[in-house]
């Protein structure tokens, strides 16, 4: 085969898997090469940094180190995860992509050690809110540089849809997390449109988890399922219009959104193409546990 014939019939190869990946029948990403891994990795490493993450490093440069940095989903954040783990204090806390730290905050004072796995060197701090912090770089393979049974808590806050192996990441928090160890994740369920063009707002390579296929990564990782929670119906963040403040930091706007989310009558449809098809929970929060040994 010549070169041109090669390069249409790898052409119509990714076309047919990204074509079937938006029909919510896979995860984009997940069974790619250790080539297109990489190559997915070097371009996602700043994306979100380039976006968002600059201007809110500058803000809370101005703020001073020490101040909390800003997190627009705190009441979320406690509404579908940190609410439902036990008190106490924990020994070892890792946040996967967890950017400035942000969402971290609430287990900060209860938690002895702080280690971050970040890709975006721009976020890379020695503390969070004054409390020490490691921040590692992970590797585009997904293997975490922990071993095994080494936190006690995970936080993995909208970072999986940023990465192509998903199911290799799950599977790598399920091994550094300690027996009865917590696991909070929270992921978009939608494709967050045609990711072949770009999208206003977002970095190239991000793309929902199917719902179904996200659930079987996880149970497939060996985890129990504490609590699964749809939330972040489509039409609550615009009312970031009439709040002052972020619609997901209102204890009132979380619990609305997840009454509407709970009710059986959205469209399961994970690439919307037309407008009464957005009309749905748009993500899913996962409260965690890695079974104890007997």
């Amino acid at each position: 085969m010549d070169s041109e014939a090669e390069i249409r019939t790898t052409d119509r190869v990714a076309d047919g898997r990204e074509e079937r990946a938006l029909r919510g029948e896979a995860l984009f990403g997940d069974d790619f090469s250790s080539d297109e891994i990489r190559d997915w990795f070097d371009h996602e490493r700043e994306g979100f940094y380039s976006l968002y993450g600059a201007a809110r490093a500058a803000r809370l440069a101005a703020r001073g180190a020490t101040l909390r940095p800003e997190y627009e989903y705190s009441q979320l954040a406690k509404q579908h995860g940190y609410r439902w783990m036990p008190s106490g204090p924990v020994h070892h806390l890792l946040g996967v992509g967890s950017a400035d730290g942000a969402e971290l905050l609430p287990l900060l004072r209860h938690t002895s050690r702080v280690t971050v796995l970040e890709p975006s060197s721009g976020f890379a701090a020695d503390s969070i809110a004054g409390t020490p912090v490691t921040y590692v770089a992970p590797s585009a393979s997904g293997r975490m540089p922990f071993g095994d049974d080494t936190f006690d808590v995970v936080i993995c806050f909208s970072a999986l849809h940023h990465i192509p192996n998903v199911t290799t990441v799950v599977s790598e928090m399920y091994r550094v997390c300690a027996p009865g160890g917590y696991v909070l994740l929270r992921e978009p369920t939608h494709s967050m449109g045609d990711w072949r063009r770009p999208r206003p707002g977002l970095t190239p390579r991000e793309r929902g988890l199917p719902l179904e296929i996200f659930r079987r990564i996880i149970r497939m990782a060996g985890f129990q399922i504490v609590r699964e929670t749809r939330c972040m119906f489509a039409l609550t963040s615009r009312l970031h219009r009439v709040l002052p403040n972020s619609p997901w930091n209102y204890h009132s706007v979380v619990a609305i959104d997840r009454a509407l989310c709970r009710l059986p009558i959205w469209p399961d449809v994970y690439h919307a193409t037309r407008w009464w098809q957005k009309l749905r929970p748009t993500a899913v929060a996962y409260v965690l546990t890695k079974p104890s040994r007997h």
